[in-house]
Formats: structure tokens, sequence, C-alpha cells
């Protein structure tokens, strides 16, 4: 929160310093209250005692710096929300335990786990929630919004530098809520056109017999009736859409890092990596099987 990358954070960023300001200047008056009503000439702890004082000191001054502090948060966060006229609007739904993701256009692109934005652009998020409340929390280049079932919240977001930027759900939703965190990826303009091009087709065919035998058990299994992959049978709504998989860097939402190794090892043992996510172990599979099906998706770019 105090190492801001885009001018969202640097607004909540400098409402912090001023809140740590005025809190040491309110703790050292009332440390040199105590020390003089303690220690003070009889004269001072005399003034101190007086109505007056307590009133001046303990209600009038608290008043005037709690409202002081309150129009400067205000001011300075007042741009957090709302649409700007160049922005670009990306839809992120919360739920138990992943995120999401559908970037607008006149083709909406889905995903999940993973944003990725342009650099120096404004981002407006339309944040929902499909089950509990959730809270939406990008540190280095924002401030956090809850995102609550049966209402939509909003937050603008600007990355001034490419780079990665982890987020985190920051409300209690229950069971592997630590293991909710996903990733901001900032990227140049040129890169992001590029990519979101290229994740509005579906992936290339499989090219090898071991890819398409790992197609053929991901059907057999039943994993297309949570999953999607755009170009195929599999239309699941209820998880992750996997069309482009393999792009992303992580597995089990940033629980591992994406390998062919650590995924045959979510498929087989997620609740032991993951406790509690929606997702049963698929135990049935051999140990080529869980190869053929891995590299299916490791193939999904």
């Amino acid at each position: 929160m105090l190492a801001p990358h885009g001018p969202q954070a640097g607004q909540i960023a400098t409402l912090a310093w001023a809140l740590f300001a005025f809190g040491s200047v309110i703790l050292g008056l009332v440390m040199a209250a105590i020390w003089l009503a303690v220690r003070g000439a009889p004269r001072i702890r005399e003034v101190l005692a007086r109505e007056r004082t307590i009133m001046v000191l303990g209600l009038a001054l608290p008043v005037v710096t709690l409202t002081i502090l309150l129009g400067c948060g205000v001011w300075l966060t007042r741009a957090q929300t709302g649409h700007a006229g160049d922005s670009l609007r990306i839809e992120v739904t919360g739920e138990q335990w992943w995120w999401r993701v559908v970037y607008d256009g006149p083709t909406p692109v889905m995903s999940a786990n993973e944003i990725r934005i342009p650099v120096g652009q404004p981002v407006d998020f339309t944040l929902k929630a499909a089950d509990v409340i959730h809270s939406f929390w990008v540190p280095s280049l924002g401030g956090k919004v809850d995102m609550i079932p049966g209402r939509i919240t909003r937050l603008r977001l600007t990355a001034e530098r490419a780079g990665v930027y982890r987020g985190q759900c920051a409300e209690y939703c229950g069971g592997p809520h630590a293991l909710m965190a996903f990733k901001v990826i900032a990227m140049l303009h040129d890169e992001y056109d590029a990519w979101l091009a290229r994740v509005a087709d579906p992936p290339a065919a499989r090219s090898t017999d071991i890819e398409r035998r790992g197609q053929s058990l991901f059907v057999a299994a039943g994993c297309g009736a949570c999953h999607a992959v755009r170009g195929t049978d599999a239309a699941g709504t209820i998880g992750p859409d996997l069309t482009h998989f393999a792009a992303r860097g992580s597995v089990g939402i940033d629980t591992l890092p994406l390998t062919a190794e650590n995924l045959a090892r979510f498929i087989r043992d997620g609740q032991h990596i993951k406790p509690g996510n929606r997702m049963p172990e698929f135990r049935i599979f051999s140990s080529a099987e869980q190869t053929a099906l891995a590299s299916y998706l490791m193939s999904l770019r």
C-alpha cells in the first residue's frame, strides 16, 4: 500500500501518510498532557483539570481533527469510482474460491484468476459476487472494494508501469480464502492489444497424439460440465474458463506455479493442495492418463 504504482494507489498512500502524521501529533499531545498532569507544576495541573480545557482538548479537538481527515480522505479518493471516458472495462466476479474475469468489448472475452491491463490507461472494474461477500484488493494499484451478492460495485485502477501486481480477496469468504489470490499484469499497449486479439480466438487444434488423448479424457471424464474451452464441446460455467489456461502463471489460483507436474498433482490431489476447493479429486486416471490430460491443458495457450 505504501509502494504505489498508480494514481489511485498514490492517493491512498498520501492519505495514509496524512493519517500517520495526524496520529503522531495527537499521540504527542496526549503524552505531553499525561506528563504534565502527573509531573507538572500545580498551576499547570489545575489548568488541565478545568472543564474548559477538557471540552477543548477532549471534544473540540477530536471533532476538528476527524473532520479535517474526513474531508482530506473524500477529496483524495474522489476519483476512485465511476467511469472515465477512455477507460477499459473489465468485469470481475468473486466466487468460492476463484475469480471470473470478462473483458468488455464487441465480443466479450472470458478468463479467470489473472487480469491483464494496459499501462497508463484507466481501467474501470465492475465487481460482483456470485455467492458470499468477497473484497477485491490490489494494494499497489488502489484501494479495496467489497463485492456483495446482488449488488454491483465499481473501482477504477491505473498502472503507471509494466509489471505484475499481486491482488487478494480481503474479506473472509470461508474455506481456502487465504489462497484466493490473483495477479494483475500490466502490459504495454501494443502487447496488450496483441494478447487480447489472441485470446479472443479459440486455441489452436491439438498437434500431438498425447494432447489429443488428453482432450478425449477431458471430455470423457465430464470436465466440460464445469469448465469451458472455446472451440470444443466443453461449455461449462461452474468453474473457471480454461480456453487459454496454459497462458496463465499458476495452478489452483496462484497456489502452485504452472507446470505439467503441478497440474497433474492438482487434478489428482487438489483437496490436499487447496483444501475446500469445489473441484473433486480425479484419482480415476492412471499415471499415463494424468500425463496426457496435463499435456492437453498445457497446450491451451
